[in-house]
C-alpha cells in the first residue's frame, strides 16, 4: 500500500487529540439526527479559500460545494450528470437551506486561465469548457481601455459571483424559495493576501467590507 501523506496523518492526530474531544458530542448528535445546515456555500477549489476556515464554521454548519472559479451553471434538465446542480438540488429541496452564498476570491486560477485564453491544460480541455459557462452566447469579455490587468482580473473575478447568482435563479426550485422569502442569495469575495472578506450589496451592486457590512 502506498504511504498516506504524513502531514495529513499528523493533522488528523492533532484533530483527534485536541479538537475532537471538545466537539465529540456534536459529532455524535450529527451522526444520529443528520445534518441541518442553514447555509450553503458555493466556493472555489482553490486550496487557499476554505469556507469552513474563513467563516470559522464548526461541523454541520455549512453545506459546501466547490468547483473551479465558484461557478453555478444554468438550469439544464437533460440526461447529463451535473454535480453542482445535484448539490444545489439537495441543499435547497432536501436540506431547505435558508442562505446560499457564492464565494469568489482574488488570484483565481480559473478566471486567469479564462482571461489569458491559455491553451488547453489537458487533452480534453476540461477547464476551458467549464469556464465557457461564465459567458452568455455572443458576449465578449475584454479588458477595458486604461484598465490595468490587475483591475481587469478583479472585475472578472467579481463578475463570476454576479453570473453565478444570476444562474441560481434559473433553477425553478431556487427561484420558488427565493420569491417566497424562504431562501436568500448572497455574494462574497475573499482577498487571499490580506484575508479580507467583502459582501455584495445587491442594491448598490458593490462589494462592501465585512467589517462594516450589516447582517440581513
Amino acid at each position: 500500500m502506498e504511504l498516506f501523506p504524513q502531514h495529513l496523518l499528523d493533522g488528523y492526530r492533532a484533530f483527534a487529540t485536541q479538537r475532537l474531544p471538545t466537539e465529540q458530542s456534536r459529532y455524535r448528535e450529527l451522526s444520529v439526527r443528520g445534518q441541518s445546515p442553514e447555509v450553503m456555500v458555493i466556493g472555489c477549489c482553490d486550496s487557499r479559500v476554505s469556507p469552513e476556515v474563513i467563516f470559522d464554521a464548526g461541523p454541520g454548519e455549512l453545506f459546501v460545494v466547490r468547483n473551479v472559479a465558484n461557478l453555478v451553471p444554468v438550469y439544464q434538465p437533460d440526461s447529463g450528470a451535473h454535480g453542482v446542480s445535484a448539490a444545489l438540488e439537495y441543499a435547497v429541496s432536501v436540506l431547505k437551506v435558508k442562505h446560499i452564498v457564492v464565494l469568489g476570491h482574488a488570484q483565481c486560477g480559473g478566471i486567469r486561465a479564462f482571461i489569458d485564453k491559455i491553451q488547453p491544460l489537458s487533452p480534453g480541455d476540461f477547464i476551458g469548457k467549464w469556464m465557457q459557462m461564465f459567458i452568455k452566447p455572443g458576449e465578449v469579455v475584454e479588458q477595458r481601455e486604461h484598465e490595468t490587468m490587475q483591475d481587469f482580473t478583479i472585475r472578472i473575478e467579481k463578475a463570476a459571483v454576479f453570473r453565478s447568482l444570476e444562474n441560481l435563479m434559473t433553477f425553478p426550485f431556487v427561484r420558488e424559495r427565493v420569491e417566497k422569502g424562504e431562501t436568500n442569495l448572497h455574494g462574497a469575495y475573499f482577498g487571499v493576501a490580506e484575508g479580507s472578506l467583502f459582501m455584495l450589496d445587491r442594491t448598490t451592486k458593490e462589494f462592501v467590507s465585512a467589517r462594516v457590512a450589516r447582517s440581513k
